[in-house]
């Protein structure tokens, strides 16, 4: 029943230029075939466009070169609005109808893990997902590969950072879901390393937040620090309002939120607020991941890369690698093969590693801060 829906969603997804990577109709069966079902909508989806765009210049640049094979890439994405539900019913229509051979770069925590099940049920690999959640490095999920680091390592470099500055007053702001359970996880273990107790936990529902309430007690406590955990338009909500009570002090977010489209959001209140980051800066010079990136958006005419765009661009790198490792017999299983087959992969300047028993690839994590000219700054 919602497929005819479904199909209608792609259709309007695969008419804006960088959510397709592919070639004319005539020659699309001899593709290699790839799913996405993300928020192009919804609360997370300035995030999303950033890492898709990065996802699509590396796309584009294999394509350029012959593909792989000699048969080029089409990516297929699907919007499900930032819904679990809706991401669900994608990945059926993706895995069933277009026979893709992976699944690639979900947005969310519960999205992802709706997932899982599926994965399974049709061996179908899934590289990239953009959430950090420790549930979804571990266990091993069999078909289910990591390239980001875990929030909980975000969360605890963050808690450290800052009591080492001095602050020992700090609170968490979470979304009331799984991955906000996971990012407090983290906390609490951040906490504990630095023998302190959180000064506050407090809650916000994830599709109707409302922070009347909550902003003014947090602002009573009189923290040093408020870490926010949550994606998208919700954090930015959260951050305002706790800037309209007054409060002037430290804010932390995490690499969820590590796109152009939420300092834009943020306006005049972006300055100083601290975000972990689980790539390098995106204007380096020292990691030839960003060298390439950065000759391959002038290459396309792409300015302002974001660390968002960086996190697709690095995801689409896993994804050939395994697809150049399963080829000539690019199928699902020999995908899946080939991906735990990456041994010591030098992503540009970070080395990825799989196997049997790892799926989780980096484990890279910095801190940056927004800086007056509403960029970021390490």
């Amino acid at each position: 029943m919602y497929r005819c829906k479904r199909l209608s969603a792609m259709v309007v997804a695969m008419a804006a230029g960088f959510f397709f990577a592919g070639v004319p109709a005539t020659t699309q069966a001899q593709n290699i075939r790839i799913g996405q079902t993300t928020g192009i909508t919804g609360s997370a989806a300035a995030t999303v466009k950033e890492s898709m765009q990065g996802a699509a210049l590396y796309f584009h640049q294999v394509n350029a070169q012959g593909g792989i094979a000699g048969r080029k890439i089409e990516l297929i994405t699907l919007d499900d609005k930032f819904d679990p539900a809706l991401t669900l019913e994608n990945a059926y229509v993706l895995i069933e109808e277009k026979k893709v051979v992976a699944l690639f770069m979900p947005t969310g925590t519960p999205n992802t893990q709706l997932l899982v099940p599926t994965l399974d049920k049709f061996s179908i690999p899934l590289v990239g997902p953009t959430t950090g959640a420790m549930v979804l490095h571990r266990p091993v999920a069999t078909n289910l590969f990591h390239v980001r680091a875990p929030y909980q390592r975000e969360v605890e470099m963050a808690i450290g950072h800052l009591v080492r500055q001095g602050s020992t007053r700090i609170g968490v702001l979470h979304v009331d879901d799984t991955s906000g359970d996971d990012g407090l996880a983290g906390a609490m273990k951040g906490f504990k390393q630095n023998q302190l107790e959180p000064l506050f936990i407090e809650t916000f529902d994830r599709n109707k937040p409302d922070f009347s309430a909550s902003a003014p007690r947090i602002m009573g406590k009189q923290p040093q620090a408020v870490i926010v955990i949550g994606s998208g338009s919700p954090a930015v909500e959260a951050i305002l309002a706790l800037r309209k009570v007054g409060y002037g002090s430290h804010i932390v977010t995490l690499s969820n939120n590590a796109s152009s489209g939420f300092i834009k959001a943020l306006g005049d209140k972006a300055r100083g607020i601290i975000v972990t980051q689980v790539f390098p800066s995106e204007r380096s010079t020292a990691k030839p991941l960003i060298q390439e990136m950065q000759l391959a958006a002038r290459a396309q005419n792409v300015t302002g890369i974001s660390p968002a765009m960086v996190e697709g661009y690095a995801s689409a790198k896993v994804l050939v690698e395994g697809l150049r490792r399963a080829a000539p017999n690019i199928d699902r299983t020999h995908l899946h093969d080939a991906l735990e087959s990456i041994r010591q992969y030098d992503l540009g300047g970070m080395e990825l590693n799989y196997s049997s028993t790892n799926h989780s690839g980096l484990e890279y994590t910095e801190l940056s801060i927004i800086g007056p000219n509403g960029r970021f700054q390490r």
